[in-house]
């Protein structure tokens, strides 16, 4: 009876916030890493931004391929600026202290932007399939109407997928502790606080992963395995060099966004001897990809580099 009181009377207890206490393990000089930090993301809202406005003037890239970058672009500048200003604020003035709720719509938000990154790359790699192996059928498939569609559908999917992720968190009692060792609110983190059961919470997160990022991950590999398979049958050996170089800086940051995705996913699941490496990698895999994404497209898409030119040339005029 004694227990049972006990136990009721923990129960009835719950936490009004949560601590951030950043990068677990290098508390007492964490604060270093807020300039490395602070540039990715400084550069990841320029580059994209500049990606929006080359987009925009540039009559030449009113086409549904670029349209999908200048959404990435938005999709990055939403992930990165989700978590950077948290972080920044934990390694500048000590800021560790979140609110329940404001936890939970950042692990909502964080989760629909990295669905919606992978959601997009899917319409992209679908864009280059037609683009490549149904050339003909391109103008009349792959329509302003379609990017439209294609968008709306991933931000309905991902949107109404990823409410159960902060549904069920916000349902675990947080009854004791409430420091967690990470700069962000991420679903495994803060359930590992809670003192009930939080078998249901992990039991989603990898239905999730699976039935979005392996459907996406999926249907990617599927496209360019035909892409790999049409271009293979073409006779010229520059035709087909010429096909496969449309594809390369799409494939360079897929293989990068799905890659790291893995790694934290094992290093979450595994027991770690250095807890540091899963945080960093979870909170790098958030800003290196928006400031990565846009300049891999600037190097290897020639009508982009193009419209960065005339832009610097622009603005050196107008001076």
């Amino acid at each position: 009876m004694l227990q049972d009181l006990r136990h009721s009377n923990i129960s009835k207890f719950q936490v009004s916030e949560f601590i951030l206490l950043g990068f677990p393990g290098i508390h007492t000089w964490q604060h270093w890493l807020s300039l490395p930090l602070a540039l990715l993301y400084l550069l990841a809202l320029t580059a994209n931004i500049l990606i929006l406005i080359i987009i925009k003037q540039e009559a030449t890239l009113h086409q549904p391929m670029y349209y999908f970058l200048g959404i990435l672009a938005v999709v990055d500048m939403g992930l990165a600026t989700t978590i950077m200003p948290k972080i920044l604020a934990i390694l500048w003035f000590s800021a560790k202290a979140i609110s329940l709720p404001e936890c939970f719509a950042q692990m909502y938000v964080i989760h629909f932007f990295v669905g919606m990154e992978s959601g997009i790359f899917v319409c992209m790699a679908i864009d280059r399939y037609v683009a490549i192996c149904q050339p003909l059928r391109y103008p009349s498939i792959v329509t302003d109407s379609f990017v439209i569609k294609a968008t709306v559908f991933m931000a309905l999917r991902n949107s109404l997928a990823t409410i159960p992720v902060p549904v069920l968190a916000a349902q675990r009692h947080y009854c004791s502790k409430n420091q967690i060792e990470h700069c962000l609110c991420s679903n495994l983190g803060v359930t590992s606080l809670s003192c009930d059961d939080r078998t249901i919470n992990s039991i989603y997160q990898l239905f999730l992963a699976w039935t979005l990022m392996g459907s996406d991950l999926g249907l990617i590999f599927l496209s360019y395995a035909l892409i790999l398979h049409s271009v293979l049958k073409l006779n010229s050996a520059e035709a087909a060099s010429k096909a496969l170089s449309t594809c390369t800086s799409h494939l360079i940051l897929i293989l990068f966004f799905y890659t790291v995705v893995i790694v934290i996913s094992i290093t979450h699941s595994a027991t770690m001897t250095l807890p540091l490496i899963p945080v960093l990698l979870n909170v790098l895999h958030n800003v290196i990809p928006p400031a990565l994404n846009p300049m891999v497209y600037a190097l290897k898409n020639k009508d982009l580099r193009q419209g960065f030119y005339k832009i610097l040339k622009l603005g050196n005029k107008g001076n």
